[in-house]
This record gives structure tokens, C-alpha cells and sequence, in this order.
């Protein structure tokens, strides 16, 4: 990451640093157990891979590699990493001299106050935009402050965790094509933020309209009204693909649980109640943040995954990672059948 080189839309050394002055501090647990919750956490990232690999058949052949177990100050300076590098050339650049700082500057703060609302609550994550074409990482302090917090085994749920996070990592590690195509998308739909800027002007007597007659029912509602016919449609492609794979790793993590996670259903149905909990400052804030539309994508993704691999099985599921072509669209979320319709796998 150069977040020092001219031309930067956000300064992400000022977004770390504005983020590591304000993350809050982790669980206080003794030195030992700490040290060894990192050392399992680092030690099960392999196995819990290769329980994926069985369940699912994605990967066979590729080399298991442990994970990287961090504190909060590491995960933002990984997700910085990871979005300057996803965001590279894709954002509008601001303009050159003392001004453009400024911008970039402020930019950089804004993300900064976002990186340290998430650091406290990010349990892991695969970035295929880390170092080395990817990176697993798992965020100690705050795997313990959820296990403790659930009252469940902290075996049991740090497998369960990882199980997750193994999920993501094959997703795109079993198929390359899939981190250009994310990225791909992601640089089309920042760039039509800046093109349609003036013609969203002259849409905001029809947007103030169906702000006031529509109920927002996903945290998205109001972002689409804003985006153009063409924006639209890529914000659609994006929005299904995240729900595939989080959906997929929400059940492929419960589908391998009861064989390695003895108390998986108690871990769900905890970890499920805490994610539609907190107090009106979080939902609020989790609301801006699109946390909350991003809770009911794990939902609905995994309701399409076990719809579909109870109806024609694992194997011919996974046809779903051939091609763009083959990936369900927004609207076959909701309706898998139509996407077993058009694919025929």
C-alpha cells in the first residue's frame, strides 16, 4: 500500500492511524490463555480447511495454509491493505496540491472511523486482495469477547469460526477467475458513483418521492435510489455475489459442524440472537455501515445454498463457481428454482 504517493483518493496511513487511536481495548484474560487461544486458533485454520475441502470438494489439490492469527491494530492495518489495493486507480482522484491532501486526508479519517467501529467486531476475514493474492485472517481478542459472551465451548467455536473463514478462502482460491470478477465489479460501480453524480441531481424530485412512499426493507433501499438504470445493474451483480458467499459459508460452516462442533446448533442459535442485538447506537451505526442489510445477506444466501444442494446435490451446486454466467443473479437469490431453471447444473 502507498497511501503516501500524490494522487491518493484516501490517505489509508491516515485512516490506520485515525483507526488505531480509537480502537477500543480487547478482553482482559490471562497472558497464557491468550497465548493459547492464538496458538489453536493458528493450528485449527488447516484442519478446518480440510473439512470444508471434504464437505464441499472445492480444492483438492491446492496447498493448506495456516492462517494468520492478529489483534485489532492488525486487522486494520491488513483491511487497509486490502481496500487501497481493491481501490487502486478506481476511486475520482482529487485535485493535485495542499487541496487534494485535504480531501484525501479527510477521506482517509472518514475510513479510519470505520475501520474502528469494524476492528471490534470482525471475527475474520479472507481478503483476496491481502499480500500474496490473499490473505486469512482471524482476529483473536475478538473471537474470545464472542465465545465468552455466548457461554459456548472456545474449541467448539473457534473450529466453527475457522470453518467460516476456510469457506471464503476456497471460494476464491479454487477459482481464480472469481477475484478479478469481484474486483472487476467493484471498479465499475465506484466509477459510475463519480459519472452519475450530476445526473442524480435531476433525479431528486423522483427519489424524494419514493423515499417518502417506499419502505427501505434491506439497509440498500436508499443507495439504489441514488444510482442510475447502469449503476444499478452492476450494485445487483455485487449484491448477489456477496450474498453467495456468505450465504455459502454460513451453511457450509453448519453443514460440517456437527461432526467436528459438537455444540454447533447452541453456537448458531446464540450467535444468531447476538447478531440482531446490541444497543440503539449500534444498530444505528451497524445501519450506516450496511452491517445490518449484510446480517440478512448470510440469511437469504444460505437459505438459496441448502435449497439448492438439497434439490440436485453438492457436485452439481458447485457449477455455480464456473463463470459469471453461471452465478445467481439478485432476483434468483429469492427464488433458487429459477436459477436451477437457467443453469440446469
Amino acid at each position: 500500500m502507498n497511501a503516501d504517493a500524490p494522487g491518493n483518493a484516501v490517505d489509508w496511513s491516515m485512516a490506520v492511524s485515525t483507526a488505531q487511536r480509537l480502537i477500543s481495548r480487547g478482553p482482559v484474560i490471562d497472558p497464557e490463555d491468550a497465548q493459547s487461544a492464538v496458538r489453536e486458533l493458528r493450528d485449527i485454520t488447516t484442519v478446518a480447511e480440510q473439512h470444508v475441502r471434504d464437505l464441499t470438494g472445492l480444492g483438492e489439490d491446492l496447498p493448506l495454509l495456516p492462517g494468520d492469527v492478529v489483534d485489532r491494530h492488525g486487522w486494520v492495518a491488513a483491511a487497509a491493505d486490502g481496500l487501497a489495493a481493491l481501490t487502486d486507480g478506481a476511486l475520482p482522484q482529487p485535485p493535485s496540491g495542499p487541496f487534494g491532501a485535504v480531501i484525501s486526508g479527510s477521506a482517509g479519517m472518514q475510513a479510519g472511523l470505520v475501520l474502528a467501529f469494524l476492528s471490534g467486531r470482525v471475527l475474520g476475514q479472507y481478503d483476496p486482495f491481502g499480500r500474496d493474492s490473499g490473505t486469512l485472517l482471524l482476529v483473536a481478542p475478538n473471537v474470545v469477547t464472542v465465545q465468552q459472551a455466548l457461554d459456548v465451548p472456545a474449541s467448539d467455536f473457534r473450529m466453527w469460526v475457522c470453518l467460516h473463514e476456510g469457506t471464503h478462502r476456497l471460494q476464491f482460491t479454487a477459482h481464480s477467475w472469481l477475484r478479478d470478477y469481484f474486483s472487476g465489479q467493484v471498479r465499475e460501480f465506484i466509477g459510475g458513483m463519480d459519472r452519475d453524480a450530476s445526473a442524480t441531481l435531476g433525479r431528486l424530485p423522483e427519489i424524494i418521492r419514493s423515499v417518502r412512499d417506499r419502505t427501505q426493507q434491506d439497509g440498500t433501499g436508499l443507495m439504489e435510489l441514488l444510482q442510475s438504470p447502469e449503476q444499478r445493474e452492476v450494485f445487483d451483480r455485487l449484491i448477489a455475489l456477496s450474498t453467495l458467499l456468505e450465504g455459502h459459508a454460513d451453511h457450509v460452516m453448519d453443514a460440517v459442524g456437527p461432526a467436528v462442533v459438537p455444540s454447533v446448533a447452541t453456537i448458531r442459535s446464540r450467535f444468531t440472537a447476538r447478531r440482531r442485538g446490541g444497543g440503539l447506537l449500534d444498530r444505528v451505526l451497524r445501519t450506516l455501515l450496511g452491517v445490518e442489510a449484510k446480517v440478512k445477506q448470510y440469511a437469504a444466501g444460505a437459505a438459496f445454498t441448502k435449497h439448492v444442494i438439497d434439490a440436485v446435490g453438492m457436485a452439481r451446486f458447485n457449477v455455480i463457481w464456473t463463470s459469471p454466467e453461471t452465478l445467481p443473479r439478485r432476483s434468483e437469490i429469492a427464488d433458487p428454482d429459477a436459477w436451477l431453471r437457467r443453469v440446469d447444473p
